[in-house]
C-alpha cells in the first residue's frame, strides 16, 4: 500500500434470494463491456462452478481462487450484527470465513483491532468497494488506525479492497480482497469482485435457509430494453443514444426496473433480470 455485442453470462437459476431483494452494492456499480472480455468469461465459469454447491466454505473457497486470478491472494467474509461500534456474529449467520495468514489474524485478534477497525467504520454507512488507500490517506483516519494497515503489510496483505453487503434491520457483511502488491486493484476487477462477493453472500444465505423464491417480475419493453444495455457496460447516455431517448428516460426506466426488483443497484437489477431470464 502507498502511504501519507457481448458474452452472455450466465446465472444459477438455482439460487434463491429471500435476502437477494434487499441486499445491494455500489448504487452506481455497472456491469463491464463484455466486449472480447476474458474477465467476465472468467466470472461465467465461476458462476458455473458454484452451481449446485451447497457447502459454505467450498462456496467460499471458490469465490477466493477466482480472487486469485487477479492476484488477490487473500480473501475474508465477515457477516456482522446491526449497526453498533464492534462487530458481532450475525444470529444465525453463517461464520467468518477467510483464508488470511495465520500470523496476522493472531495479531489482530490479540490487539483486539476489530474494535478500531477504520475499515469496518467506513464501510457501515457506505454503499460501493472501499480501498484501504483511501481509508489509509484519509484526513479522519487517526495514526491508530493506519497502524493496522502498516503491520498487515507486513504480514503480506499490502493492499485491498472491502465490499459492504447492507441488509433488512441494519444487517451486515463485508467481503475483503486484499494483495500481496502495493498497487491497486483495477477499477474493472473491483467490479467483478463485487459481483463474486454479492453472488457468494447469497448463495450461503440461501444455503443456510434464509433465501425464499422472488415473485415473478414484470418488465416493460422499454425496461428490459434499457436494462440490457446496462448489463452490457452501457452508460445511461450512452443508451439514451442507441434507443432514441433522453438520458433522464433511461434513468426512469432503469429506477423502475430497480423498484420492481426491491433493489437499490444497477448491478443487482442486471443479475435479477439474467437469473429470470428476462434478459440473457
Amino acid at each position: 500500500m502507498h502511504r501519507s455485442p457481448s458474452v452472455p453470462i450466465k446465472i444459477d437459476k438455482w439460487l434463491t434470494t429471500g435476502v437477494y431483494e434487499e441486499f445491494y452494492c455500489s448504487r452506481g456499480a455497472q456491469f463491464p463491456n463484455t466486449s472480447n472480455d476474458g474477465n467476465v468469461v472468467e466470472f461465467g465459469r465461476y458462476l458455473d462452478q458454484t452451481c449446485g454447491v451447497v457447502q459454505p466454505r467450498k462456496l467460499f473457497d471458490l469465490m477466493a481462487a477466482f480472487a486469485q486470478k487477479f492476484d488477490c491472494s487473500w480473501t475474508a467474509y465477515l457477516p456482522l450484527a446491526h449497526y453498533s461500534e464492534t462487530p458481532e456474529p450475525l444470529h444465525r449467520a453463517p461464520a467468518r470465513m477467510l483464508n488470511y495468514p495465520n500470523e496476522w489474524q493472531k495479531r489482530y485478534r490479540d490487539m483486539d483491532y476489530g474494535k478500531i477497525d477504520p475499515v469496518i467504520k467506513r464501510t457501515k454507512h457506505r454503499q460501493g468497494a472501499l480501498r484501504w488507500t483511501d481509508v489509509y490517506a484519509d484526513a479522519n483516519t487517526t495514526e491508530n488506525e493506519r497502524r493496522i494497515f502498516d503491520e498487515a503489510a507486513t504480514f503480506g496483505l499490502r493492499s485491498g479492497v472491502t465490499i459492504p453487503l447492507h441488509g433488512p434491520n441494519g444487517s451486515f457483511a463485508t467481503v475483503s480482497f486484499a494483495k500481496r502488491a502495493d498497487h491497486e486493484i483495477p477499477n474493472k476487477i473491483v467490479t467483478l469482485l463485487e459481483l463474486i462477493a454479492l453472488h457468494f453472500h447469497l448463495r450461503i444465505g440461501a444455503v443456510g435457509g434464509q433465501g425464499c423464491i422472488c415473485p415473478e417480475t414484470r418488465l416493460s419493453t422499454r425496461e428490459k430494453e434499457c436494462i440490457l444495455w446496462v448489463a452490457r457496460g452501457k452508460s445511461s447516455k450512452d443508451i439514451g443514444t442507441i434507443l432514441g431517448i433522453t438520458e433522464d428516460t433511461v434513468n426512469f426506466h432503469v429506477t423502475n426496473s430497480m423498484r420492481k426488483f426491491g433493489c437499490s443497484s444497477r448491478t443487482v437489477a442486471v443479475v435479477h433480470a439474467l437469473k429470470s431470464g428476462i434478459i440473457d
